[in-house]
């Protein structure tokens, strides 16, 4: 076992720990902190793909400002004083079956990369992650997407603040 193999299951460990420590807890305050520690295992992922650009990115703006932009909504809308209604019966159901789901992908996608049976994952291209070729994919080769993306934002964004402004009024 390799240094950077270890490296990346203590990683994967810690992400796959604070992912559900996410999911299971109650108060949102702590969730938005587990979400950070999250970040912050996938950005030294990316350190060990030798994307370092990547990596400063992801702590600077998702670690970063967004979390602080998480927490602040989390605050300012009192999340953790909401009740929480009872679920409905279908829920549980239909989250089985998507798990199921996602774990068959998962298996799929597994058995098909390369490794022991299928070759060798070969050497990163030039380039790759640099500030350079990300700028060179983002806005010439997937321009639309990423322009689709923003005005999805912008529409969630402003959706939100029109259904908590229509709660606030009722």
């Amino acid at each position: 076992m390799t240094v950077e193999f270890a490296i990346f299951l203590s990683l994967a460990a810690v992400a796959v720990g604070a992912s559900i420590a996410m999911l299971v807890s109650r108060n949102a305050v702590y969730s938005a902190l587990f979400l950070v520690i999250v970040l912050f295992a996938i950005a030294v992922l990316f350190l060990l793909l030798s994307a370092a650009f990547i990596a400063m990115v992801q702590v600077a703006i998702y670690a970063g400002a967004i979390m602080v932009l998480f927490l602040f909504v989390i605050m300012l809308l009192g999340t953790e004083n909401v009740e929480s209604e009872p679920s409905h019966p279908w829920q549980f159901a239909t989250a089985l079956v998507l798990s199921f789901g996602l774990i068959i992908q998962f298996l799929i996608v597994a058995n098909g990369l390369p490794g022991e049976s299928g070759g060798d994952f070969g050497e990163v291209a030039e380039g790759f992650g640099s500030p350079a070729g990300i700028g060179t994919l983002l806005f010439e080769e997937y321009l639309i997407p990423f322009e689709v993306t923003s005005l999805l934002l912008l529409a969630a964004m402003v959706g939100a603040i029109v259904l908590t402004r229509w709660e606030r009024s009722k």
